[in-house]
């Protein structure tokens, strides 16, 4: 396992571009990770997590042109307003857009990043400890994992992992019609920065630049990629549809403090 020590500097990208048709009409206006959880954004519970990670010194935040006004006014009241910079992709919609990929690419060319990089999917809620993901792996990419109850609820929904006993992922399916298992990918990922360049060489060659699934399914044939399994016990919340985003409201409601 690597130390804590090995991680001299680190940076974070939260992804929060996207045009979430399937929540319309919640995302006509207003973006997914902005969409309030019993009262807060989506976006504020990914911060609060991330920024603790003390070798963390700066959070992007990946955006379209069509929503780059409602984050900047977001950010002007955000309790985060020093560690966040906005970054809005050349996109103003769906068909314009970048993807998942294309747009950390554009991301990492734009600020010259060069520093081992935490990367989440901006429709994301867990109460895991994120900040893990960057010391399971000996200087390899890791992805954390959640295991799902049973196949029913994995089937054409999420990335699908298969683990060898080093926990290097042996095979990765994008939305499988028949999963292998029921560990998929959170959209929580960690790049040393040896392995950026590898995100140039998929773009490049013309790969799929959007669901990060296909890249790590790609990154996985190249290079060991790890996976970082988190206790079933953890919540975690893809919020894809207005069915998971009424389950989220219901559910942080309800939790005590």
């Amino acid at each position: 396992m690597r130390d804590w020590r090995d991680v001299k500097l680190m940076k974070a990208i939260i992804l929060a571009g996207g045009f979430a048709k399937r929540l319309w009409p919640l995302t006509e206006s207003t973006p997914k990770p902005l969409l309030p959880v019993a009262g807060k954004p989506i976006i504020d519970y990914l911060l609060e997590r991330i920024s603790c990670i003390k070798e963390l010194d700066r959070i992007f935040i990946s955006v379209n042109q069509r929503f780059e006004p409602n984050f900047r006014e977001w950010a002007g009241k955000s309790q985060f307003l020093q560690k966040i910079e906005i970054v809005a992709e050349p996109s103003r919609n769906e068909e314009e857009k970048l993807g998942a990929i294309g747009a950390l690419g554009f991301l990492i060319h734009q600020k010259a990043i060069d520093d081992d990089l935490l990367v989440v999917a901006g429709d994301n809620l867990f109460d895991f400890d994120v900040g893990r993901v960057a010391v399971c792996g000996d200087k390899s990419p890791v992805v954390a994992l959640y295991k799902m109850p049973d196949a029913d609820s994995v089937k054409k929904k999420y990335g699908v992992v298969q683990l060898d006993s080093d926990n290097r992922i042996s095979d990765f399916q994008e939305k499988p019609e028949k999963p292998a298992s029921t560990l998929i990918s959170t959209g929580c990922y960690f790049f040393p920065k040896g392995s950026l360049p590898m995100i140039y060489s998929y773009l490049s060659n013309g790969y799929n630049p959007d669901a990060p699934g296909f890249f790590i399914e790609w990154l996985s044939k190249q290079m060991a990629v790890r996976g970082m399994v988190f206790d079933s016990g953890c919540r975690w919340f893809d919020i894809g549809s207005k069915e998971s985003y009424r389950e989220a409201n219901r559910l942080y409601s309800n939790a005590p403090g």
